[in-house]
């Protein structure tokens, strides 16, 4: 049976989008008629350059220097060559907007707001502009935060990239050593972060783990407090207070330091499955086209828009949720917990703010659903007509739950992509209908494809999510990574030039796409990557476990993380010792780190050569046969893992 739309957009919402006026423009400039969706996407990835420069000029993009070329391609996808010989500058084309209209509104906690006018943002990215240029920032260094979700990290950022630096963060949850061994291998010259933030009703100090991360990173020449809670603040080493020292500057015009096409943006971080996170470099054009392109084409957002996004400033939709200031939509931010007071808030903020693009997580719309809330019934929310969802695969039942108690008029708008290109390869499109558990789209420019164990496109069946030719938002190197080694690992090993994104996915005869999660051993509740050594290395350090294995579970819709340990000799796993495990964990990783379960074995499955098999395991404890046993020294310890009553519940 042909599978009918859960929603279906309005003519005139169709008529009216910028994507519909985007194809308008290529028919133009092509002379080729562009019957639907599926033709547009196919010229997008037959023409990619002249696809992308499309962009450039829909997009109204600021750039210095002209291109000599749009694509150079004729070699590996991680030597394309996009836009060669243009400069630009990613702040500038932030701040491209002025005036009173409101380009910045943040909600603490606690209830309190502030927002900004263009200008009063431009002002505030000129200040600190300024004071960032007395401490010698120039065009590739590196400037990093550990900071909340708030205006001054939004500012920061942009102060720092409008000077040609390269922008890295990760939130305050993070242990003092996931930051350092983040921050550590890029050494930043400044560090911003907060004396604390607020969560679930609670304020929770930084200064303390800021000590010792600035002790340990040498390369730190200044750490910018923002005084975000009120408590008595003992200062480390190095510290300023962030607004007495903007406050001491003179509102002066912006400048921008023009940068190459190619030249470093941001740096995000791998899971750190293998070892320390692997810095992801990605570039200024790059990320610039495909941000603009999702938002204002797939997301339809406007000037008149009001876009918000749950995230985290250790998470790449910060990264993406920032991008909006380009389109000239306001752009709200709230740092909190989503269920403080209860599951209500970002509902409450939705009608508060008249939010029309709602984002959040898979996991969080489960949430709301479990517990028992009728949106539709308590709230007006007739500003919303689309919710982003991310993290981890959207099942059909939440979105059953959306259309049935959230509004039944809006475009759910399930994407995927991920730190790896800061952007989506599959996401949404308010032209096209929503089916049940499908996103709704392949993103314009990307030539996705799902592929089986000989490299061959299937559809209508699960396989390896891959990407076989290059697209502007691929990392344009790894940081301290010789000849592209570690680059072409972890993209490159598992099909000859064609990338492999270790998502196993489908694509639906409705053109949409099915995810289903993880097909490598990153960990990932929530949707937050997480290496399994980030946890290891945290387990190691009670003399009580000999060893441990620790793999993700499918669970209620998400993915959990299980622990298995083997004592030493002597020792049990008692209560008291797994939560010292856990607080461990807590303390020097996140709280998406520690497990769910963390269980005794007597022994761990592993390769002839002394590896452990993470993906045996796992399968073993789904019920799935493990396909090569010849490869382990020790295949009888699989049965170890078979039908564990503990992972029942």
């Amino acid at each position: 049976m042909t599978a009918q739309p859960i929603w279906t957009p309005s003519e005139p919402t169709v008529s009216s989008s910028q994507m519909t006026q985007f194809k308008h423009q290529i028919e133009q400039q092509h002379a080729i008629e562009l019957k639907d969706y599926a033709d547009l996407h196919q010229f997008s990835v037959q023409s990619r350059g002249e696809f992308w420069r499309a962009v450039v000029d829909f997009c109204g993009v600021i750039y210095h220097k002209e291109a000599s070329c749009d694509l150079k391609d004729d070699g590996h996808m991680i030597d394309a060559q996009w836009f060669s010989g243009m400069t630009l500058n990613y702040a500038e084309n932030m701040l491209r907007h002025t005036g009173n209209d409101q380009a910045l509104l943040f909600e603490r906690e606690d209830g309190g707001t502030t927002s900004f006018s263009y200008d009063d943002l431009r002002n505030e990215v000129s200040l600190l502009q300024q004071h960032l240029k007395t401490l010698g920032v120039k065009k590739g260094d590196c400037v990093a935060a550990f900071m909340p979700n708030i205006p001054e990290t939004l500012i920061a950022m942009l102060a720092t990239t409008s000077l040609g630096a390269i922008w890295s963060s990760t939130s305050p949850d993070f242990g003092i050593n996931g930051v350092v061994d983040r921050f550590g291998q890029i050494k930043p010259k400044v560090l911003f972060c907060a004396n604390g933030y607020q969560y679930n009703g609670k304020n929770h100090d930084c200064l303390d783990k800021v000590a010792h991360i600035t002790q340990q990173i040498d390369s730190i020449t200044q750490v910018m407090v923002v005084n975000y809670i009120e408590q008595d603040d003992n200062m480390p080493a190095l510290a300023v207070d962030y607004h007495y020292s903007v406050q001491s500057q003179q509102v002066k015009e912006l400048t921008f330091t023009p940068v190459p096409f190619d030249h470093p943006l941001f740096v995000l971080y791998s899971s750190g499955t293998t070892g320390k996170p692997k810095c992801i470099v990605h570039r200024t054009g790059g990320i610039l086209l495909q941000h603009l392109k999702e938002l204002m084409l797939h997301g339809n957002v406007a000037e008149g828009s009001r876009l918000f996004y749950f995230t985290t400033c250790g998470w790449m939709m910060w990264n993406w949720m920032a991008s909006t200031l380009a389109t000239g939509a306001t752009l709200v931010l709230y740092e909190g917990s989503p269920f403080y007071p209860d599951g209500n808030r970002l509902f409450d903020l939705s009608d508060k703010h008249n939010i029309t693009h709602l984002g959040t997580s898979a996991k969080w719309i489960s949430a709301v659903e479990k517990a028992g809330l009728i949106p539709r019934e308590s709230h007006d929310l007739s500003s919303l007509n689309t919710i982003f969802s991310t993290g981890s695969p959207l099942l059909p039942e939440n979105f059953d739950f959306v259309y049935r108690h959230v509004k039944s008029d809006v475009c759910l708008s399930s994407i995927s992509g991920g730190t790896d290109i800061c952007s989506c390869f599959a996401l949404g499109n308010s032209n096209l209908p929503v089916y049940r558990g499908q996103l709704q789209c392949i993103g314009l420019g990307m030539s996705v494809k799902i592929l089986d164990d000989q490299a061959q496109s299937i559809t209508g069946q699960p396989g390896e999510l891959a990407c076989d030719l290059a697209f502007p938002s691929m990392p344009v190197f790894f940081w301290n990574d010789k000849n592209n080694e570690k680059y072409k690992s972890a993209y490159f090993d598992k099909y000859d030039n064609i990338w492999c994104h270790s998502d196993r996915a489908e694509i639906t005869d409705q053109g949409g796409m099915v995810i289903y999660g993880r097909s490598d051993t990153t960990l990932n509740p929530g949707g937050v990557r997480i290496g399994t050594a980030e946890i290891y290395r945290q387990v190691e350090v009670h003399p009580e476990v000999l060893e441990s294995i620790v793999v993700g579970q499918e669970w209620d819709g998400d993915t959990r993380v299980i622990l298995f340990v083997v004592m030493q000799n002597g020792h049990e796993l008692t209560e008291a010792l797994i939560q010292k495990i856990k607080s461990t964990i807590r303390k020097n990783t996140t709280p998406r780190h520690v497990p769910a379960k963390i269980l005794a074995v007597t022994a761990i499955p592993k390769t002839i050569s002394g590896k452990m098999v993470e993906i045996a395991v796992r399968d073993v404890i789904h019920g799935k046969p493990v396909a090569n046993t010849d490869a382990l020294a020790n295949p009888e310890a699989l049965a170890l893992y078979k039908d564990l009553p503990a992972l029942q519940s």
